[in-house]
């Protein structure tokens, strides 16, 4: 009899340090470092369950199963995007699920053109898809506690890095941007702003065409002072790059006249003023280069006649006029250039 109590002992020790190593002892079965975990909301226990068995993540979805009833988890499933890390223990997994602690998602914001492209590069980042963040920015209800609407919207989109939890809603997200966009915009900023005529939304919006028309730092400030001048004589602004921007094509290397009649109010060969709203995201370089652009009387401005990327700059139209014979001519030089080299290679 005492044999067989000290057996059944025994059996028992073994098979709760058996269970026990199944509980906190390695629980994964893949091979790779991590395994992200994506539990959208409104998915339940059983859902998140088969999604584990299906992609083979644990190696007893029965062990876990029996851990998530005793922890409560069963009917506590938070959503958000989880990373199992190779050789978690069932019961880690299980409390880091129950706790809710996601990895958070960072989101890069650097240079964006159009609504679209927004939409679709952050997308890819969230839980809420590009769909849902369309219509987000395509209603103005939705925008007015940010103080701006679906034309301007891109004005409050700083470029920067934005860290989010995975089930971040488009309204929270914009949320961060703003707070952001707010802590940029300083008295001190505004102020500058005030000085030129601007305010925060119409400076972004002048930096997001300077910023298209060049990528050389120095020339920036005096482009922006260009366009400023400009809208102070109430002449219109004929940025090329809203003309790329009204056609949605961004690879134009020339703009030909027949482009400047397209009817957009984008268009600023035929609209006076800036267009209704940025044509890109501009860089805080090219904003502080609109903010600090200095007093000059030029009107004009047209790419040197090199590949430098500056630009000359003219007060009167004779002198720009023959600035951009130059730049004519040395592009049809190119042109000829390449034509030739062509011809050769067949």
């Amino acid at each position: 009899m005492k044999r067989f109590i000290l057996a059944l002992f025994l059996l028992l020790l073994v098979t709760g340090a058996f269970l026990g190593w199944r509980v906190i002892g390695p629980g994964t079965a893949f091979s790779s470092d991590n395994y992200y975990l994506y539990i959208r909301s409104g998915m339940t226990y059983p859902q998140v369950l088969e999604l584990l068995q299906n992609d083979t993540v644990l190696k007893s979805p029965a062990v876990f199963n029996f851990v998530a009833g005793r922890m409560d988890y069963t009917g506590n499933v938070k959503a958000g995007k989880y990373e199992i890390r190779k050789d978690m223990s069932v019961l880690g997994i299980v409390r880091m699920l129950h706790n809710g602690k996601q990895v958070p998602v960072k989101i890069v914001i650097t240079k964006f053109r159009t609504p679209q492209g927004f939409s679709e590069a952050v997308g890819k980042k969230l839980e809420c898809d590009s769909a849902a963040i369309a219509n987000f920015i395509h209603n103005n209800d939705s925008l007015r506690e940010f103080g701006v609407d679906s034309s301007t919207f891109l004005t409050i989109v700083l470029p920067n890095t934005y860290t989010y939890f995975w089930n971040t809603t488009p309204s929270g997200m914009f949320r961060k941007m703003y707070a952001f966009y707010k802590s940029w915009w300083t008295p001190a900023r505004i102020q500058a702003a005030q000085a030129r005529g601007l305010t925060p939304v119409t400076a972004t919006t002048l930096a997001s065409i300077v910023e298209e028309e060049t990528n050389a730092q120095a020339d920036k400030g005096k482009i922006a002072s260009v366009y400023l001048n400009r809208m102070a004589k109430g002449i219109k602004l004929g940025a090329d790059p809203t003309i790329k921007y009204a056609m949605r094509d961004f690879e134009l290397r020339r703009i030909y006249d027949q482009y400047l009649k397209i009817e957009s109010p984008y268009n600023t060969y035929i609209h006076e003023g800036l267009p209704p709203g940025p044509i890109c995201t501009p860089s805080e370089a090219t904003l502080e280069a609109v903010l600090s652009s200095p007093s000059t009387d030029y009107l004009y401005f047209v790419a040197k006649p090199n590949m430098s990327g500056y630009s000359n700059f003219a007060a009167t139209y004779k002198e720009h006029l023959e600035f951009a014979k130059a730049y004519r001519d040395w592009l049809d030089k190119q042109q000829t250039i390449r034509d030739s080299t062509n011809t050769l290679k067949k």
